[in-house]
């Protein structure tokens, strides 16, 4: 929670209050993951729906303690890693408001391709924002393992 309390986190990524990152992590349908190197804390990451029944999941949050120095692209290669690793998801996939030009560069750095604009699709501080929506499939993920093209 001290992560998303940065400055500008509100408003980029999100913030959860301590009742909701609880009742996520009981749910059943959330997963959270830690960057940490040593014992310090860089950063986390959400992934709803992991290991779904629909091979469907959804990277709710990404946020590090210090944008601008790769901690979050190094977080987000490993989590896609993770999860068509360790699950039978075939779609991972993400929205981002398209204003947060840095998460975005950072998404297409690891392979996700931008599919289009949801409108209005996140309430989010009291109002209703676009997003945009982006993917990556598991072809896509084992191709770039192998050292393929690159979305």
């Amino acid at each position: 929670m001290e992560t998303e309390r940065l400055e500008e986190y509100d408003r980029l990524v999100g913030r959860w209050d301590e009742a909701r990152h609880v009742a996520a992590l009981n749910d059943g349908r959330h997963a959270y993951f830690v960057a940490h190197a040593s014992d310090e804390r860089l950063g986390f990451a959400i992934v709803r729906d992991w290991a779904s029944p629909e091979g469907i999941a959804t990277i709710k949050r990404v946020a590090v303690r210090q944008p601008g120095k790769g901690i979050g692209r190094a977080l987000l290669a490993a989590l896609a890693d993770l999860v068509f690793e360790q699950t039978n998801v075939y779609r991972l996939w993400l929205g981002v408001f398209p204003e947060n030009l840095r998460a975005r560069r950072a998404y297409e750095a690891c392979g996700f391709i931008a599919e289009g604009v949801a409108r209005g699709s996140a309430y989010f501080g009291g109002e209703h924002r676009d997003e945009l929506v982006m993917a990556l499939l598991r072809p896509e993920w084992v191709a770039r393992k192998q050292g393929g093209p690159r979305g």
